[in-house]
């Protein structure tokens, strides 16, 4: 069976940038389990995806558009320093966690600390970057 929209995949995956560093694996643990079309894995992952098989092994070239976009300068906010609670102890690199508009969890990357300002990233880490997306299909089957 051919991975397609809403097939149930069960893969091992790497990602990886440019250079070769690794940010996530499954290869030394459990497999990851997904339906394609569930939201679990971007839109531009799953593309990659579809039409494997059980037994492939595939390396791709991601570019920033089809993984996590290019950064978006609207997305970096300057804060008062007064906006945290005093007991944070912030650092320059350091992930925050903020509630949006719908009180979801939104995380913001501290990029720069003033006396009474603090600059926040909230484009996603890895925004910008062209990522390598190393998959090997263990299974494809019929969603449940």
């Amino acid at each position: 069976m051919q991975i397609a929209k809403g097939t149930q995949v069960v893969l091992n995956f790497a990602l990886s940038l440019e250079n070769d560093q690794e940010i996530d694996s499954t290869f030394d643990r459990k497999p990851a389990t997904l339906v394609v079309g569930d939201g679990n894995l971007p839109e531009g992952f799953e593309s990659l995806l579809i039409g494997l098989e059980a037994g492939a092994k595939q390396t791709f070239e991601v570019p920033p558009e089809k993984a996590f976009s290019q950064p978006n300068p609207n997305n970096i906010q300057v804060m008062k320093r007064s906006d945290f609670a005093a007991d944070i102890e912030l650092e320059v690199g350091s992930v925050v966690s903020f509630a949006d508009a719908n009180n979801s969890e939104l995380p913001g990357v501290i990029k720069q600390i003033e006396e009474s300002a603090v600059t926040v990233d909230f484009n996603h880490p890895l925004a910008g970057q062209r990522l390598k997306f190393r998959v090997e299909i263990i299974a494809v089957n019929a969603a449940p």
